[in-house]
């Protein structure tokens, strides 16, 4: 896992813990209720499950408690996406809407920009693993 620096912060603790990827997967939420590229892959109405365990997944990937873990087994995120179909198109709409809301939640935040970039490049890496259509 990715969470500690070398001086033993975990981003999570350094990013203002879980009511950041509370705040930040609000943020992304809110772009892909109203975004036609991304909003048909998520059948429910609501998206608010998906949004706990997105910021779920998130605090306990960068060092927070292990709720997601806990409620849900191992993450197997290729797997569980994997009835989707993603493609460059879902995955550029994705890190649109992620950058925009790591941007301004790192900026209302007032947090040190080393952890967005940490997160942005893990975002990076993680949107373009879940690509399974070419």
């Amino acid at each position: 896992m990715s969470g500690a620096s070398p001086e033993g912060v975990t981003v999570y603790e350094a990013a203002g813990g879980q009511p950041f990827f509370d705040d930040l997967v609000a943020h992304f939420y809110r772009g892909v209720a109203t975004d036609p590229v991304l909003r048909p892959l998520y059948p429910d109405d609501d998206l608010g499950p998906a949004e706990r365990r997105l910021a779920l997944f998130l605090g306990q990937y960068w060092g927070g408690p292990t709720t997601y873990s806990d409620e849900r087994g191992h993450p197997r995120l290729r797997m569980r996406h994997m009835p989707f179909a993603v493609g460059e198109p879902e995955r550029d709409a994705w890190l649109r809407h992620m950058r925009l809301a790591l941007r301004t939640v790192i900026e209302e935040r007032g947090v040190d920009p080393e952890v967005e970039a940490r997160l942005a490049e893990y975002f990076s890496m993680a949107a373009e693993a879940m690509v399974n259509t070419r």
